[in-house]
């Protein structure tokens, strides 16, 4: 099968513009009348209108007596009046309705004596007096909600109130999600283990949940193999079936993908290919007057590609509005370059230092769910852009309630496991709190701390002129800032391998082997700079290491290279390998402190994080990953 090329990309508003313009949103959905308390949701189709008033009767609008006003009249505390219970002045609850000739109710409070007979007033009532009148709310043929209104809980009451007990609403769209690839497996049918070779289908799980939130009704079909013939048999049977279809996976370029062929077969293709990312691989069409949308198949690029185009199609047909989330200006933590002509969206977690919020990238894959599970905020890099700036203003959209920014830590520098732990055990002892860690390296974490960036470090860099850790480069890089050296751990160092270690890697010196492939740290990281120390002390030139060049940003990510198979072996802590199930060469132990400035330190939230460091569930929960020592866990071994 010849590959579809998208030579051609739409820009993202161009592109939306081009496919929303097709359909008459407005038009394309029936109405349904349902019962008022099904309704809660939904959009009027028409205009509400209340079949009686409300309140219908006279109602006491206090607990009482209820009076005819003019009866009271002159009454004074020097001149009483007296009433007959139960004939002058009748007893009412509120909501009770008025008593035939009463027009007026006086609060038990300012009856004397509530239990006498007579009662006494001091004091006269005026007409309507503590009385809802009929009408006062609703008068019969009012109307109640306009076309086009969203149902709330307070729009059934009051439509219920009006005597309204069924309502027009907008059809909900049905929406038919074909799940496609050969090498996928329904949630429903997994057992422990994925067959080898196979991939877990959750894409559907995701859409399905954001076409209820829009407004539609989600049906999944059998997942599709990658084959022309049965994509446009399925999408055929689709149409037939539903308003709206999305085909997920298969729009890309490749050999196997077929959305774009089984859409032009049975209707046209709108748009090909979006300048976006993620989510360009994306499919815009019409097909028998219904919209067809090819999702990409990573989870994030689909996710965002039906954010762009199957959300606002789906509300629109609803009748729901999509409201704009809540921005706010953030600070990048470091550059974020993106491709030039590319409207690209990067998941950030997001925390306040100082005056500013620190903006945090996340892993940018397309296929990192997590990182949108994560994610606190994204930051959209214009298309003409080559990307955002480290500590340039940029607007942020909010995924989160602006107060959990306020409650976050941003802890910046050397990756470490334990921080993943720390951030739930936080969680868990106050909710309010959060840990918000990036991974930008040792040196990198101080420079953060220089600037201003972030409320602490995490840091193991090694100084063999005095072999100490972190003491020599925080004097030489944060000379004059108070602050404090906390240890989080020892934690052993050495080569990970794959199990049964077929390349029998030993040491160091192996690494130069022409045939071993090398999976590295990124510049700054203290692994990184520990590894340049042994390559020194053995004298081999870093270019004869194939693979030096490779880089991960955490000791997990070289982990899972070492596991998958794209490099034999990778420098990094005992814990990674013993979580991928590596064999380790323990090479050193070395201390991970964590470099935190006396501003930090004095403040109620690393209070907190300081007794989760000194709990006992913390030091039992780093033990039980392995590799650590935590004798110092906690201790200040250093201050400035």
């Amino acid at each position: 099968m010849q590959r579809r090329i998208y030579l051609h990309m739409k820009s993202l508003e161009e592109a939306r513009e081009i496919f929303l313009s097709r359909f008459d949103l407005a038009g394309m959905m029936a109405s349904e009348e349902i019962p008022v308390r099904e309704a809660l949701g939904r959009v009027t189709a028409a205009p509400v209108t209340a079949r009686w008033s409300s309140p219908a009767a006279h109602q006491a609008a206090m607990d009482g007596f209820a009076v005819s006003s003019p009866a009271t009249f002159g009454a004074t505390p020097d001149k009483p009046k007296h009433l007959a219970l139960g004939r002058e002045a009748i007893p009412v609850n509120t909501g009770h309705l008025m008593p035939p000739g009463t027009d007026a109710v006086i609060m038990v409070e300012q009856v004397p004596d509530p239990e006498a007979d007579p009662i006494i007033i001091e004091a006269p009532a005026f007409p309507w007096q503590h009385v809802r009148r009929v009408g006062e709310d609703l008068v019969a043929a009012e109307m109640v909600l306009p076309e086009g209104a969203a149902i709330t809980p307070w729009a059934q009451g009051a439509m219920l109130a009006a005597g309204v007990i069924r309502v027009k609403v907008r059809r909900r769209p049905r929406v038919i999600i074909i799940p496609t690839g050969a090498e996928l497996v329904p949630v429903a049918e997994l057992k422990e283990d994925v067959p080898a070779g196979r991939l877990p289908e959750f894409n559907s799980v995701i859409l399905s949940g954001m076409v209820e939130l829009a407004g539609g009704i989600p049906r999944v079909y059998p997942i599709v193999p990658d084959d022309l013939a049965a994509l446009t048999a399925a999408l055929d049977q689709a149409l037939a079936e539903t308003d709206v279809v999305l085909i997920n996976a298969g729009s890309s370029a490749g050999t196997e993908d077929y959305t774009y062929q089984a859409v032009s077969s049975l209707g046209e293709v709108l748009v090909h290919g979006v300048a976006m990312m993620p989510g360009k691989p994306t499919v815009l069409g019409i097909a028998k007057g219904k919209p067809v949308i090819g999702n990409p198949g990573y989870p994030v690029s689909a996710v965002l590609s039906f954010e762009q185009f199957a959300a606002p199609l789906i509300a629109g047909l609803a009748g729901k509005r999509l409201h704009p989330r809540s921005t706010l200006m953030v600070n990048p933590s470091q550059n974020l370059p993106s491709k030039p002509g590319l409207t690209e969206f990067i998941r950030v977690t997001l925390g306040r230092v100082g005056e500013k919020v620190i903006a945090t990238p996340l892993p940018r894959g397309a296929g990192t769910i997590t990182s949108l599970v994560r994610a606190d905020g994204l930051l959209t890099v214009p298309a003409l852009s080559e990307g955002l700036e480290e500590d340039r203003p940029v607007s942020a959209e909010l995924l989160v309630p602006p107060e959990e920014i306020e409650g976050t830590l941003v802890v910046l520098g050397s990756h470490d496991n334990t921080l993943d732990l720390l951030a739930t055990l936080l969680r868990r002892r106050d909710p309010r709190l959060r840990l918000s860690s990036g991974h930008v390296g040792s040196l990198g974490g101080l420079m953060a701390l220089r600037q201003g960036r972030a409320h602490l470090g995490g840091s193991h860099l090694f100084d063999p002129e005095t072999n100490t850790y972190n003491i020599p480069y925080i004097k030489k890089y944060l000379p004059g800032l108070p602050l404090k050296l906390i240890n989080l751990a020892w934690r052993m160092q050495g080569l990970m391998v794959a199990p049964g270690n077929p390349q029998n890697i030993r040491t160091i010196a192996d690494l130069a082997r022409p045939e071993v492939r090398f999976i590295n740290r990124q510049r700054g990281a203290g692994t990184r700079l520990l590894l340049d120390y042994f390559l020194k002390e053995l004298g081999i030139d870093p270019r004869a290491v194939t693979g030096y060049d490779r880089e991960e940003y955490t000791h997990m990510a070289v982990a899972v290279n070492v596991h998958s198979g794209t490099a034999d072996a990778g420098l990094g802590i005992l814990a990674a390998a013993l979580a991928l199930g590596l064999d380790f060469i323990p090479l050193t132990p070395e201390r991970y402190d964590l470099v935190v400035p006396e501003t930090t330190f004095n403040h109620p939230r690393f209070q907190t994080l300081l007794e989760v460091i000194r709990s006992p569930e913390f030091k039992e929960a780093a033990e039980a990953l392995g590799g650590y020592d935590l004798k110092d866990c906690g201790r200040i071994v250093w201050q400035q």
